[in-house]
């Protein structure tokens, strides 16, 4: 695949994404509505890799970016083409660029409406939706059920105490990630019976904070993980990624008054990304859409 692609009347290039700067990857972000800030593209870049699109004087007009978990896997995220150039073919070059670049790896994203049917025609196929809730934290929460357990918090500095349970989960590794995801996070985990049995993090992120990854075996874990941060935020503006869309954990998010904002499409190419098992820890709320 060309590393260039004429839009119109003029030329775009593939260059990578550290070496541009960060105003011009906000400014893109600004364009489309999204709540990336400077310091949030800046995390993304150290997290992951990506590629830019611009044009013989330095404008950005796209972006992707994809996040290696090992030789097998990666997710795919922050692929944006500025209103001038999208339905002129920026979206599925620059996708072009990631597959050169991840070589046979499995891929997972996260899709918005208006992208779902080029990842189609990309060979991506739809595995689950996921809900955007997000607002003002307001009190009282509502109830919780019983806890089971015993909630602590980690210092980021023991990260690594998670990161089997959290593998079983995801379903590949992802400790660097983690680890950068603990900076500057606030972590709690469940123990019960002398062992770690979920955890969740707090961390700023666009409008607020956003409470991620969240991982436990049921529902009503994972409503505790939950609301321990929920709790801290009250007055703040707070975002949860789910792909639970019924079930106690989904009915604490509705009554928790924070409003159900937008959604996107789970999808995968190659082999398939979710693999929910009854009992076995899950992903109950996302990191973040790139980083699933």
């Amino acid at each position: 695949m060309g590393r260039t692609v004429r839009v119109k009347s003029f030329e775009l290039a593939a260059r990578d994404i550290n070496d541009v700067d960060v105003k011009l990857l906000h400014a893109l972000s600004i364009a489309v509505g999204w709540p990336h800030r400077p310091k949030d593209w800046d995390f993304l870049r150290r997290a992951g890799q990506g590629i830019v699109a611009v044009d013989g004087i330095g404008r950005v007009f796209g972006s992707a970016m994809w996040f290696p978990h090992g030789r097998e896997f990666a997710t795919v995220g922050l692929v944006i083409t500025s209103p001038r150039t999208q339905a002129q073919g920026t979206g599925r070059w620059l996708m072009k660029q990631v597959f050169e670049r991840c070589g046979e790896r499995n891929l997972s994203l996260n899709s918005t409406d208006a992208a779902y049917h080029l990842y189609l025609s990309l060979g991506f196929r739809k595995e689950a939706v996921v809900y955007q809730w997000q607002g003002e934290v307001v009190s009282p929460l509502p109830p919780v059920p019983v806890l089971d357990g015993e909630l602590t918090s980690l210092a980021a500095e023991n990260v690594e105490e998670i990161a089997a349970l959290d593998e079983r989960a995801f379903g590949t590794s992802r400790q660097r990630l983690l680890a950068l995801l603990s900076e500057g996070a606030s972590i709690c985990v469940l123990r019960r019976g002398g062992e770690i049995a979920g955890y969740s993090m707090k961390r700023e992120f666009g409008r607020g904070h956003v409470i991620g990854p969240i991982v436990a075996s049921n529902d009503r874990d994972a409503i505790h993980l939950t609301a321990v941060h929920l709790k801290d935020l009250v007055g703040r503006f707070a975002r949860v990624d789910t792909r639970e869309q019924t079930g106690p954990f989904a009915d604490f998010l509705q009554q928790s008054r924070l409003g159900m904002n937008d959604t996107v499409t789970t999808m995968s190419k190659g082999r398939r990304f979710l693999n929910r098992k009854e009992g076995e820890p899950w992903v109950y709320g996302l990191a973040g859409h790139a980083l699933s």
